[in-house]
């Protein structure tokens, strides 16, 4: 069964993704040993990058809330704004400080009127639905028609003991580019979706190949017997073998149990019908094993005492195989975390079946508990996509306050509290030590040494933050 342990995984893994391939801007390297030319235009791009952000009101300083001028309400909801105020190149540059945008201040709120009174700007705000491409091309205008032509704006930059007119036209054609790199991102979207719900189903495959292969090791068993039973010189011990382990009690249930024959055909697992180095590699362990010994000295075989015996080599041997790891590995890229989640549903069923009646076969697990569960991992992953950008202000918050050096801050940090974030205001039948302690562990399991005591610090701030402000009312 799919629990909420490792739906909470696969939504933090899915995101992480999403967030790192999706299209998004594509911010330019500093040169290194460039000429002045060169130099003074990364200068120009980066500052008009900033420049961007403070006409669409956003702080480029840090410590700083918010630009000193009136910003139109429009203009100030532009997508590319936003986007580049989360992109962590340019975050990385307002940590810094060391910018020379303050330089283009005195004509800040005059090209900010320029631009709203421009044509362009007029025929922009008339629509009634703005598109992304709408945003970006509103912007390479303004860069090339207002902002680059400005006199004023051109003298403040003149200061620049390197300014030169190369590196000037240089830096806006390569401002321009940058924003015309930003694509839609909905496809991406639609995949990391399309790939949660694979990545849901094939954990549930996996539960259900692990029975599969308590028969496949019997099988390979037979096939050794018969092999040594045709030998040229079989001993006697190979002609009348120990046939305790095919004729296991748990192996008959599970080959005629009728749910597991219909779930593997519905999940199209294909049982091995020749040795594999795994099977040989996991057979020859178990064989050798001091549980094989006892299990052949044991004098009545039941069901309990055969299905205990799978549930113990799948505990001791099998679950904590690097070979078995390897090869879940080549088959999905979906089962790198599921092993040890679906090896603990696994053990559960074969203890069920252990205090079962063999003339009524039990229920596997389904592969979610209810329908709540089932729609909690796209609607989590959904939910933090669509409000990453509120979330990451209220982590913001706090790293600030915070003694954590945000240029050192690991981004599966930020999605993990993006994710948990997500869970504590949008499911408020979630007690809060639950959603903590989660995305704790999964910090300890997927980022830094460090990382479960950030999240767990920020979380508490955001928590408290919250209650006090009236978005969640738990504790």
């Amino acid at each position: 069964m799919v629990n909420r342990v490792l739906i909470r995984i696969k939504v933090v893994q899915m995101l992480y993704s999403y967030l790192l391939t999706r299209s998004e801007f594509k911010i330019n390297d500093a040169p290194e040993s460039a000429s002045r030319d060169k130099r003074y235009a990364y200068s120009v791009y980066i500052n008009l990058l900033l420049f961007l952000l403070e006409l669409s009101g956003y702080s480029v300083k840090s410590g700083e809330k918010a630009p000193h001028i009136s910003v139109n309400r429009i203009l100030s909801a532009n997508k590319v704004a936003k986007a580049l105020s989360i992109n962590d190149a340019i975050r990385s540059v307002i940590l810094r400080g060391n910018s020379r945008v303050d330089v283009l201040d005195p004509v800040l709120q005059k090209v900010h009127d320029k631009i709203v009174a421009s044509a362009v700007f007029n025929d922009y705000s008339k629509k009634k639905v703005r598109e992304l491409a709408d945003d970006v091309a509103l912007w390479t205008t303004i860069m090339e028609t207002i902002i680059a032509k400005d006199q004023d704006l051109m003298q403040l930059l003149r200061q620049n003991t390197e300014f030169t007119h190369q590196g000037f036209s240089q830096g806006v054609k390569a401002l321009t580019e940058t924003l015309r790199s930003y694509v839609d991102s909905r496809q991406l979207l639609t995949k990391a979706k399309s790939d949660l719900v694979t990545s849901l189903d094939k954990a549930y495959e996996l539960y259900l190949s692990l029975f599969a292969l308590i028969l496949d090791l019997t099988d390979e068993q037979e096939r050794r017997l018969e092999n040594a039973k045709a030998k040229h010189l079989a001993t006697s011990a190979d002609l009348n073998p120990n046939t305790r382990f095919i004729d296991n009690r748990l192996v008959d249930y599970l080959a005629n149990h009728e749910q597991l024959a219909q779930l593997m055909k519905e999940y199209k697992i294909e049982r091995n019908k020749q040795s594999t180095p795994l099977l040989r590699e996991l057979l020859d362990q178990i064989l050798a094993s001091d549980l094989y010994k006892a299990y052949l000295e044991q004098e009545n075989h039941t069901l309990q005492t055969d299905a205990e015996f799978w549930r113990d080599v799948m505990r001791t041997i099998i679950l904590p195989s690097d070979a078995l790891a390897e090869e879940l590995e080549d088959k999905s890229v979906f089962w790198n975390d599921d092993l040890q989640i679906m090896g603990t549903f696994l053990l559960k069923s074969l203890r069920h079946i252990a205090t079962s009646d063999p003339e009524h076969p039990i229920t596997l697990l389904p592969k979610f508990k209810d329908l709540e569960d089932e729609k909690f991992g796209p609607e989590l992953f959904m939910l933090a996509v669509k409000n990453q950008d509120q979330y990451r202000e209220y982590i913001e918050m706090f790293i600030e306050r915070s003694n954590w050096d945000p240029e050192r801050l690991a981004y599966m940090d930020i999605v993990i509290l993006t994710t948990a974030i997500a869970e504590l205001i949008n499911y408020p039948a979630i007690p809060v030590p639950v959603t903590v302690n989660e995305y704790v562990d999964i910090a300890n399991g997927y980022s830094t040494e460090k990382s479960g005591s950030f999240i767990n610090g920020i979380l508490d701030s955001v928590i408290k933050y919250l209650n006090e402000q009236g978005i969640i009312h738990k504790k």
